[in-house]
C-alpha cells in the first residue's frame, strides 16, 4: 500500500545545519530559524539521528509539540543509534553532541532508532522514515554487505509499518544514485520516498537522468531532493557535497554566474526551481541556521525566470538538454 504524499510548497526544512554542522549554533539561532520555518507556512521538516548525535531532532522536539500533529510532516531516518557513551568527534559534526553513534540497519536496530527518534523529537509518530546512508560515500565497500542488512531488516520492517498505517511512507537518504536505484529494483521491498541529497541539483543531476530520475516514475517511488545547492557551492559557499570545494567545481559555479548575470537571474531562484520541476520530485529541503533564509527560498520559488537563461545553461553544456526544466 502506497500512501500519497503532499508536501505544501514543495519545500521543506532540512536539520542538517541545526544539528551543528560544520559550526557551533547557539540555541537561540536554532529555535527562530525552527520558529520562521513554521511562521512563513513550511510544514515539512527533515532531520536524523546523525544531525549532531541527536541534537538536530532536540531542537525540533522544543518547537513543533506546541503545534498540532496532524498540521506538519516529519522525517527522520534509521540506520545509526546515538548511544549515551561519548567519544570525541570530527568531522561534519565536530560541534554537535559527544555521544558515540552506532550503525545498524537490523530490524531491531530499525525499530530502536525511530523509538530513540520519537523521545527525542516529543512526538508519538513519524510520517516518513529514510534508511541513512547506506552508500559507498560513507561506508566504501562495505555499504553492499549493509545493504544487504538493511534489505532484511530495515526495509521489510519499514514496508510492514508503511503498509499497517503506521508512516506514511519509508525510502533510502543518500547522497549517491545507485542505492536508490537498486532498492527500487528490489521485488521484496517497495521503497515510495526517498530523499535523495547532492544528485539532482542544478549543479549536478546527468548521473541522475540516467537511471533515478526515470526509474522513480516507473516505480512509483518519489523523490525529496537535499542539498539542492551542493553543500552551498552554487552560492559561492566553502563546501561541494559535504567536502572542501575544488578549484575545478569552482570553475563551474563561475560559469553558472555569468549566464545568470547575462540574464539577471538568480542562481538560488534557478536551483530551487530546477530541483522540483522533475515530476517524480515532491519537494526540495533547504538547511539552514538562519531565519531570514526560509523566506528567500519560498519567494525563489516562485521568481520569474527568462527562458533564454535556460537555453544559454543548454547551450553551453552546463545543464543537460534531457532534464525537464521549470514551466513559467
Amino acid at each position: 500500500m502506497k500512501n500519497e504524499i503532499n508536501i505544501k510548497n514543495k519545500l521543506g526544512l532540512g536539520t542538517a545545519p541545526l544539528g551543528n554542522m560544520f559550526r557551533e549554533v547557539p540555541e537561540d539561532e536554532a529555535m527562530k530559524t525552527i520558529q520562521s520555518a513554521w511562521d512563513e507556512g513550511i510544514r515539512y521538516f527533515d532531520t536524523a539521528p546523525f544531525y549532531g548525535a541527536g541534537l538536530a531532532e532536540m531542537r525540533l522536539g522544543e518547537i513543533l509539540p506546541a503545534y498540532n500533529r496532524d498540521e506538519y510532516l516529519l522525517s527522520s531516518k534509521v540506520g545509526r543509534i546515538v548511544l549515551n557513551e561519548e567519544e570525541e568527534k570530527e568531522g561534519l559534526f565536530e560541534f554537535g553532541r559527544k555521544n558515540k553513534i552506532q550503525t545498524d540497519y537490523t530490524e531491531d536496530g530499525t525499530l530502536r532508532s525511530i523509538e530513540d527518534s520519537l523521545k527525542r523529537l516529543k512526538t508519538d509518530r513519524l510520517d516518513m522514515v529514510y534508511v541513512h546512508d547506506i552508500s559507498p560515500d560513507f561506508l566504501g565497500d562495505e555499504w553492499v554487505t549493509k545493504f544487504d542488512e538493511a534489505r532484511k531488516g530495515a526495509f521489510k520492517v519499514l514496508d510492514r509499518l508503511r503498509d499497517e498505517g503506521v508512516i506514511k511512507a519509508w525510502g533510502l537518504g543518500v547522497n549517491t544514485t545507485t542505492p536508490i536505484e537498486v532498492a527500487l529494483e528490489l521485488e521484496e521491498a517497495h521503497p515510495d520516498l526517498s530523499l535523495s541529497a547532492t544528485q539532482y541539483t542544478l549543479l549536478q543531476h546527468e548521473r541522475a537522468l540516467q537511471r533515478m530520475m526515470p526509474l522513480a516514475q516507473e516505480k512509483g517511488g518519489g523523490l525529496v531532493i537535499g542539498s539542492a545547492f551542493n553543500s552551498g557551492a552554487l552560492l559561492g559557499g566553502d563546501h561541494f557535497d559535504y567536502k572542501e570545494i575544488t578549484p575545478d567545481i569552482k570553475k563551474r559555479v563561475d560559469r553558472f554566474n555569468d549566464v545568470a548575470q547575462n540574464h539577471g537571474v538568480n542562481l538560488k531562484d534557478a536551483a530551487l526551481q530546477f530541483s522540483t520541476a522533475h515530476p517524480a520530485v515532491k519537494a526540495v529541503v533547504t538547511g539552514s541556521t538562519r531565519p531570514d533564509r526560509i523566506k528567500e527560498d519560498l519567494q525563489a520559488l516562485q521568481a520569474t525566470i527568462p527562458a533564454d537563461f535556460w537555453e544559454e545553461l543548454i547551450e553551453k553544456g552546463l545543464v543537460s538538454s534531457k532534464a525537464i526544466l521549470p514551466e513559467k
